[in-house]
């Protein structure tokens, strides 16, 4: 997909290790975040991102020949996986000139095309702890919030900011004698066990690697790399959704390296849940709650539990809004899930991976996080933001209707050429304890259909989870699983907790059985 190219890792005959070049200096730019109590919030000033091994260039050891150019390894130089780990080095990155990434502050611009001595499309960048490390999140039970811009996001592309269990180190550790690691971006895994990764494990992915453009697997190599993800963000200016993808790997540590059927292929019998859990309010019914001049206002920057703060303004998530199939949920919860897959005739892919049971526990290991700009090749984001997906469904149907963009939107050649301007703007990132990240005033959502508010200029932040003080369960419907929600305001699902958890109030929409 893009003209530069990965992390090289080098096999020597007793160890593997990734080379690094020496032509450009790796120099991570700064993004400071906040780490929060209820007491106040303290700045990590060394926060900062390092950009996914994937984008960048990969050349000889020996001197500037590429050892991967557009979608096809260089097979004089790389013959096999380990002759590419010996002869090739991943080089540092010119973040703003290649690729369009600049911070300023608190905040991330993520450009989509940048024009230079090459096309540059899309980044995936990560949160540092240090030069040699990612930022590890365990947010079981608490709150986090961002400040997000995605006004000139169009159709079709995906300004993401997510969660998934890679290795604090990039998988340094796993292969002695390696020299990049998280420092220049390597490890990278999430649930749809992408096969494009060109490094996995210390070993180039060239064993079936295709780089014709008629082949359907053009760009990917026989394994892949799954992990567990959890998407916090994912979204335009459109649509916006919020998905777990549990995973049931045997891998206690992170990546692991797929192959065959493993890796999804097909689509529902590998590791992972491809499709996940997801809350997006324009498919769960309510088509003007997000969106230019909607109620959340995406022509405006905005901070999600799922809940929205703007202009002083707290906005509960919207509400399921299909009264004869489905509770008025505002959050995802087991039961949610269920009653979602079953309303709108989905794969039990989520259920059958193991649910949000699976989810906590990968989420209880440790987390990465990941911001990205990405236009989409394999369905032209028609599952986030388009009248009907699948394109031939009836879009009368429950769950068929994503958002309002043309079933013929999306496709990345059109995009790149017709929005290479498109940015989104990640900012103001705050972690910790329930309650502490973001205030405002609550205010009510209106019901489907009744038409929004006046707009003016604003902010708006994203919230994982809100606010907390302890509270009584009302009367018990059915047991609650743990990290289900079990009250708030509207919610008439389960109430009492399973053994060994207790209902714990967030805010007055939404309460969470805890441990």
């Amino acid at each position: 997909m893009l003209s530069a190219a990965l992390v090289s890792l080098s096999l020597f005959s007793i160890a593997l290790g990734q080379q690094v070049g020496t032509l450009n200096t790796e120099t991570h730019p700064s993004l400071p975040w906040q780490e929060c109590t209820r007491s106040g919030c303290t700045t990590k000033s060394s926060g900062s991102v390092s950009l996914d091994a994937n984008w960048r260039w990969v050349h000889t050891t020996s001197g500037y020949t590429n050892c991967y150019t557009g979608n096809t390894w260089n097979t004089s130089i790389c013959t096999d996986g380990k002759a590419c780990v010996e002869k090739c080095a991943v080089e540092g990155a010119n973040y703003s000139g290649t690729y369009g990434i600049t911070t300023s502050g608190n905040a991330l611009t993520l450009k989509f095309v940048t024009k230079g001595e090459n096309t540059n499309v899309g980044s995936r960048v990560y949160l540092m702890a240090s030069d040699s490390k990612y930022q590890m999140f365990n947010v079981l039970n608490k709150e986090f919030t961002f400040d997000v811009d995605v006004s000139k996001l169009p159709c079709g592309l995906n300004g993401a900011l997510y969660f998934v269990q890679m290795d604090e180190d990039g998988g340094l550790s796993k292969n002695p004698g390696n020299k990049a690691g998280a420092k220049y971006g390597t490890g990278y895994c999430d649930s749809q066990c992408p096969r494009d990764i060109k490094y996995i494990d210390g070993e180039a992915n060239v064993d079936g690697w295709s780089g014709s453009a008629n082949d359907p697997n053009a760009g990917k190599g026989k394994y892949g790399a799954c992990c567990a993800e959890m998407d916090i963000w994912e979204a335009n200016s459109i649509s916006s959704a919020y998905t777990p993808h549990p995973c049931k790997t045997t891998n206690e540590g992170g990546l692991q390296r797929c192959s065959g059927t493993e890796c999804n292929s097909p689509r529902y019998a590998g590791l992972c849940d491809p499709d996940g859990c997801d809350f997006n309010s324009y498919r769960q019914g309510h088509k003007t709650y997000y969106g230019p001049g909607q109620f959340v206002d995406t022509t405006k920057k905005m901070t999600i539990r799922r809940l929205y703060v703007q202009d002083g303004k707290v906005i509960p998530n919207s509400k399921t809004n299909f009264p004869s199939l489905m509770k008025p949920y505002d959050s995802i919860t087991q039961e949610f899930c269920d009653d979602q897959k079953t309303a709108f005739g989905d794969h039990p892919s989520f259920q059958n991976q193991g649910g949000l049971v699976q989810m906590g526990k990968s989420l209880a290991k440790g987390h990465v996080l990941v911001l990205s700009i990405w236009d989409d090749y394999e369905a032209n984001m028609l599952w986030l933001d388009s009248l009907a997906y699948p394109t031939d469904g009836d879009q009368s149907k429950p769950g068929i209707p994503r958002g309002t963009c043309a079933t013929d939107s999306g496709k990345p050649k059109d995009v790149e050429a017709n929005h290479p301007d498109a940015q989104v703007i990640f900012s103001n990132i705050k972690f910790g304890e329930i309650g502490s990240t973001y205030s405002g005033t609550l205010v009510t959502v209106p019901e489907p259909g009744t038409g929004n508010p006046p707009t003016t200029p604003g902010t708006t932040t994203v919230v994982t989870t809100p606010p907390t003080t302890p509270t009584t369960p009302t009367t018990p419907a059915a047991t609650q699983t743990q990290w289900g929600q079990c009250g708030g305001v509207g919610y008439s699902g389960p109430t009492i907790c399973t053994t060994g958890t207790t209902c714990r109030k967030i805010n007055d929409y939404y309460s969470q059985c805890v441990a």
